[in-house]
C-alpha cells in the first residue's frame, strides 16, 4: 500500500471533476477523499502502487470535457489508513479559483431532451456538469447553488438525488433543474399580453408569419426573424436601427450550414465544437436567403443551436434563422425581462421569456478560419472569462482596460490573464456602465485588486480617462502605444519575448508623432518598439468623416500623393458634389481638420471608393469588407509600388498602387480582379518591407496583428508570401487581431515596464 498528496490546478470547479476522482478511485479500488479549496482540487489518496500510477494518468488523460488542467502535482507519502474514498466538504479562504465559461448542450442532454420517454423531454434548460450556462449565472464565490441566479429554484426530489449522486453526471450541477422544479418558459406580445400555448409551437409560428421574436438567451437576448423573408429582415434592420452590418444565422446543423456555405474542415469543427461559436464562411452563389441579411458581403456568419431552448426552436422552425444580438445599434445586449420590454418592444413583436435571470451580459462569440488556424474575431460567450496561461507570474496586480472600438479589458494575476468578454465600442453611458460592471464582477469574481493600469496612449480614449480615474491613487498608470499592443497581444500568445518584426495593420491608433497610425512595421519586443516601417501619410480631409465618407480618403490621397502624376483623376472627383469638392480642397489647402494617416484601413477605403464599391460607410470597415467580398482570388496580378527610405527606416508609398487602379477603372478592367491586384500589392509591398528589416536588423520572425487581419485574402497572400522568404509568422490563435485583443498586450507591456518584474 502507497499513498499520494494530489494537487489539481486550472480549470477543475464546475466541470465535474470530483465525481470524475471519485470514479477513478472506485475504478482503481482505491481510499481516500477529495475536496475542492479556492486555487485547486486537493486529493488525498492510497492504494497500489500500480494503481495510483493509472490514477494519475488518468486524472490528466481522461479528465471531464469542461476541465483544463494546467497543473498536476503528486507527493509520496506513508498511507493514512483510509477506509473508504469520500467527496469531503469544500475548503475556501480568500484566495480565487477560475471558473468555466458558458458551455454548449452536450450531446447526452440533447438525447434526454429530445426522447419522450426521458422526464426532461421537451425541457428548454436541460442540462449537467459537462455543459450548460455557468459565467452568465455566477453572482459570488465559491461557486454553490445559492450564489447563482439559480437560488430561488428549490430542487425536486429526483433533481436532488441527482444531485448528491457522484456517480452521477448531475453531481453538483450548479443549474441542475426540471419541468417540475426549474425555470418556465412562456411567450407574451409585445403589449405585454400572453400568449396561451406551448411556447416553442407558437414563437415559431410567429417566425413563420414574417414576425419578429426576442428570444432569452444563455447571456442576454437575441432578435429572432426567418433569414428566407426579405421584408421581415427589413422590418429588423429599420427597427434595430442597424444599416448594412451584417446579421449572423443560426442554421438547425451542419447539413443546413453546407447547403448556404462553402464548409471546410476548420469550419465544421469550429462550429460543432463545445463553444459553437458563430463562423464565417464563404457563402454559396444563389442561397435562398434574404439579400438584406449580410448586403455586399461574400460571407455569412453561422452558428449552430447551443441551448435545448434553440435546439427545441429550430427544429420546429426547420430553416435559418437571423439571431442577433438583443438591443438597439451599438447599445449593450439586454438580459432583464423588464429590461427587454422597455428597451425592445418597439423591434420585437413578442418575446419568448423563461424566469431564469442572467448575472453577466454576453454577446455570442466570432471566428474565422484565417491562414491555417481558426481565429477570434470577438471573443465572447462560451470563451471568456476561461484564463490565458502567461509565460511569466506578475507580482502585481494588473488592470488594462483596452482601446475604444470593441472594448475588452484584461485583468492579470500572477500566471493568469482573464481577458473580459466582448463588451462594445465605448461611445454611449450604457456601454461604459457595461465596462464598468463587468470589471467589478471579474475583480471579485478572481480577487483581483489592480496596482499596475494601463491604457492606449490616446487621450480622450473613454478608456483613457477611466483608467486616469481609476480609484487606486497610488497605481502605476503606464500609457501603451496602440500597435505596439497589438504586437505584443500575438507575442505573447505565443510565449515570445525576443524582438520581432511587428506588422500592425488597422484604421485608427494614436501615433508617438500625434498623427493617426494603422499601417505599421515595427521591430518590437515587451519594453519597447521602434517604428521601422509605415504606409505614406495622407490626409484625412474631415477627420472621423473621412471614415463614414471614404471618397475623402480617396480625395486626400489623389491631390496629396498623386497630384503629380499625369492620371486623370477627375471622373471620380466628379462623382463629388462641386459644393463639396470645393469645400475639401480649401480644407486640405489650410489643413483645417485634416489630420495625417498612414492607416492600412483607410488606404483600403480610398480604394474600394475608387472603384465605386463604397463610397458611404455605414458601419466602421465596410468599406475594406466589401472591397474583400468582391475579390477574386484567383488572380496574382500585383500594382506597382515603392518603398522610400525615411530616415533610418523605409515608407510604403501606395500613390503608383493607385494611379494603376485607377487606370484599370478607366479601361474597365473587372472590379474583381482589380481588388484582388489591390489585396496582392498591400501584401507583396508588406513582404518587400520586411525583407529590408530581416536585412538591417536580422529578425526572422514577423508577427501579424491589427484589424486588417481580420481580411481573409490579404492574411493569407501576406503569410504566404512570407513564409516563402523562410519567415516564422506568428498569428493570432486565442485573442481577436483586431482592438478586441488590445488589452492583453497592454497588460504585458505594463508588466515589462513595472520595476522589480
Amino acid at each position: 500500500m502507497h499513498g499520494l498528496s494530489v494537487r489539481v490546478r486550472g480549470i477543475v470547479q464546475g466541470v465535474g471533476f470530483r465525481p470524475f476522482v471519485y470514479q477513478l478511485a472506485e475504478r482503481y479500488k482505491l481510499v481516500g477523499w477529495v475536496r475542492n479549496t479556492n486555487r485547486q482540487v486537493e486529493i488525498e489518496v492510497d492504494g497500489g502502487e500500480e494503481a495510483l500510477a493509472d490514477f494519475l494518468r488518468d486524472l490528466r488523460e481522461a479528465a471531464p470535457p469542461l476541465a483544463r488542467i494546467d497543473m498536476i502535482e503528486a507527493d509520496e507519502r506513508p498511507p493514512l489508513g483510509f477506509s473508504s474514498f469520500e467527496i469531503v466538504e469544500s475548503q475556501f479562504d480568500v484566495g480565487w479559483q477560475s471558473i468555466p465559461p458558458d458551455t454548449a448542450t452536450c450531446d447526452t442532454c440533447l438525447e434526454e431532451t429530445l426522447d419522450p420517454g426521458e422526464r426532461r423531454y421537451a425541457y428548454p434548460f436541460t442540462n449537467c456538469t459537462h455543459c450548460g450556462p455557468r459565467f452568465t449565472i455566477i453572482e459570488g464565490l465559491p461557486y454553490d447553488r445559492s450564489r447563482t441566479t439559480m437560488r430561488c429554484f428549490a430542487m425536486c426530489e429526483e433533481c436532488r438525488k441527482e444531485y448528491e449522486d457522484p456517480r452521477d453526471r448531475r453531481f453538483h450541477a450548479q443549474p441542475v433543474a426540471c419541468p417540475a422544479c426549474g425555470p418556465k418558459l412562456w411567450l407574451q406580445r409585445s403589449d405585454g399580453e400572453p400568449v396561451e400555448g406551448d411556447p416553442i409551437d407558437l414563437c415559431a409560428g410567429m417566425l413563420e408569419g414574417g414576425n419578429i421574436v426576442a428570444v432569452k438567451g444563455l447571456g442576454g437576448y437575441q432578435l429572432a426573424c426567418d433569414a428566407a423573408n426579405p421584408e421581415a429582415v427589413a422590418r429588423l434592420r429599420a427597427r434595430k436601427r442597424r444599416y448594412g452590418k451584417p446579421f449572423a444565422l443560426m442554421v438547425p446543423d451542419v447539413e443546413w450550414a453546407r447547403r448556404l456555405c462553402r464548409v471546410g474542415g476548420a469550419e465544421v469543427e469550429a462550429l460543432q465544437s463545445r463553444e459553437r461559436p458563430i463562423v464565417l464562411m464563404r457563402c454559396r452563389p444563389d442561397v435562398d436567403i434574404a439579400p438584406q441579411v449580410a448586403p455586399g458581403l461574400d460571407t455569412l456568419g453561422l452558428m449552430l443551436p447551443y441551448t435545448p431552448l434553440h435546439h427545441l426552436l429550430m427544429r420546429r422552425f426547420a430553416g435559418p434563422l437571423v439571431m442577433t444580438s438583443g438591443n438597439l445599434s451599438e447599445e449593450p445586449i439586454a438580459i432583464g425581462n423588464r429590461e427587454a420590454l422597455e428597451r425592445l418592444s418597439e423591434i420585437a413583436d413578442a418575446f419568448l421569456f423563461h424566469d431564469r435571470d442572467i448575472h453577466a451580459r454576453y454577446d455570442d462569440s466570432v471566428v474565422r478560419v484565417l491562414g491555417d488556424s481558426v481565429v477570434p474575431i470577438r471573443r465572447a460567450r462560451s470563451y471568456a472569462p476561461a484564463p490565458l496561461d502567461l509565460p511569466f507570474s506578475a507580482t502585481h496586480d494588473i488592470l488594462a482596460v483596452g482601446a475604444h472600438q470593441k472594448s475588452a479589458f484584461c485583468l492579470v494575476k500572477e500566471s493568469k490573464a482573464f481577458i473580459s468578454q466582448h463588451i462594445g465600442d465605448l461611445e454611449n453611458l450604457e456601454t461604459l456602465e457595461h465596462f464598468q460592471s463587468s470589471l467589478q464582477l471579474f475583480e471579485r469574481l478572481f480577487k483581483v485588486e489592480p496596482t499596475v493600469i494601463a491604457y492606449d496612449m490616446h487621450p480622450d480614449y473613454l478608456s483613457t480617462h477611466f483608467a486616469h480615474e481609476y480609484p487606486v491613487p497610488s497605481a502605476l498608470r503606464v500609457a501603451v502605444q496602440h500597435h505596439h499592443a497589438h504586437v505584443v497581444s500575438a507575442m505573447v500568445e505565443h510565449g515570445v519575448r525576443e524582438p520581432v518584426i511587428g506588422v500592425a495593420y488597422d484604421g485608427t491608433g494614436y501615433g508617438t508623432d500625434e498623427a493617426i497610425w494603422g499601417g505599421e512595421i515595427l521591430v518590437a519586443d515587451w519594453k519597447s518598439f521602434k517604428r521601422v516601417g509605415h504606409l505614406r501619410y495622407a490626409p484625412m480631409i474631415g477627420g472621423e468623416a473621412a471614415i463614414r465618407k471614404p471618397y475623402r480618403m480617396a480625395a486626400g490621397y489623389i491631390w496629396s500623393l498623386c497630384a503629380a502624376c499625369e492620371v486623370d483623376f477627375g471622373t471620380f472627383l466628379g462623382l463629388v458634389p462641386i459644393g463639396e469638392r470645393i469645400l475639401l480642397r480649401r480644407q486640405l489647402d489650410s489643413e483645417l481638420n485634416t489630420p495625417l494617416t498612414s492607416s492600412c484601413g483607410r488606404l483600403f477605403d480610398a480604394a474600394a471608393a475608387l472603384l465605386g464599391i463604397r463610397t458611404e460607410a455605414l458601419y466602421e470597415g465596410q468599406p475594406a469588407v466589401e472591397l474583400e467580398a468582391v475579390a477574386d482570388p484567383d488572380v496574382d496580378d500585383i500594382y506597382p509600388y515603392d518603398i522610400l527610405r525615411d530616415g533610418e527606416g523605409w515608407v510604403i508609398d501606395p500613390a503608383a498602387t493607385l494611379r494603376a487602379l485607377w487606370c484599370e477603372v478607366r479601361a474597365r478592367r473587372p472590379t474583381p480582379t482589380i481588388a484582388a491586384a489591390f489585396h496582392n500589392t498591400v501584401a507583396d509591398s508588406t513582404r518587400a518591407l520586411c525583407l529590408k528589416v530581416r536585412e538591417r536588423h536580422g529578425l526572422e520572425r514577423v508577427v501579424l496583428s491589427g484589424g486588417c487581419f481580420q481580411n481573409a485574402l490579404l492574411t493569407r497572400r501576406l503569410l504566404d508570401g512570407l513564409t516563402k522568404e523562410g519567415f516564422e509568422v506568428l498569428t493570432h490563435r486565442l485573442v481577436p487581431p483586431n482592438d478586441g485583443g488590445i488589452s492583453l498586450g497592454q497588460a504585458v507591456v505594463a508588466y515589462a515596464l513595472t520595476p522589480g518584474s
